[in-house]
């Protein structure tokens, strides 16, 4: 284990009210649950993504913090937030990176793994 370490979980969620799949526009909610498991308190304060649509077509998003917020997490703890993009097609991916600062200065990138926006019983 690296003293410097945040650990992201994903659960994601297709949102057929705010969709209009005959204009191409399909909406998607993510919750996102961070937490520190590293030896040392550290804060996000940025974050970049890679969203990528079934064509292929990938959009990048950078800013700071999450959704208003630059979490200072201490070893253990966790900060979950919802959040949500919109794609052309009925499937894509996101991925990604937080830009972390450690308590004693130290800079990090922790990895968001790639994971899946779908319609629901639509992948085999």
């Amino acid at each position: 284990m690296s003293k410097y370490e945040f650990k992201v979980s994903v659960v994601t969620q297709y949102l057929e009210e705010q969709s209009n799949p005959d204009k191409a526009h399909f909406v998607f909610a993510y919750t996102i649950t961070i937490k520190n498991t590293g030896d040392i308190p550290a804060q996000l304060i940025s974050r970049h993504w890679i969203i990528t649509d079934a064509n292929n077509k990938t959009h990048e998003v950078q800013g700071l913090g999450v959704v208003g917020h630059q979490p200072l997490l201490k070893p253990g703890e966790a900060f979950e937030y919802t959040s949500g993009s919109s794609l052309e097609t009925p499937h894509g991916t996101m991925q990604g990176t937080y830009f972390c600062v450690a308590e004693d200065g130290h800079k990090f990138d922790a990895l968001i793994p790639e994971f899946v926006l779908s319609l629901p019983r639509t992948l085999h």
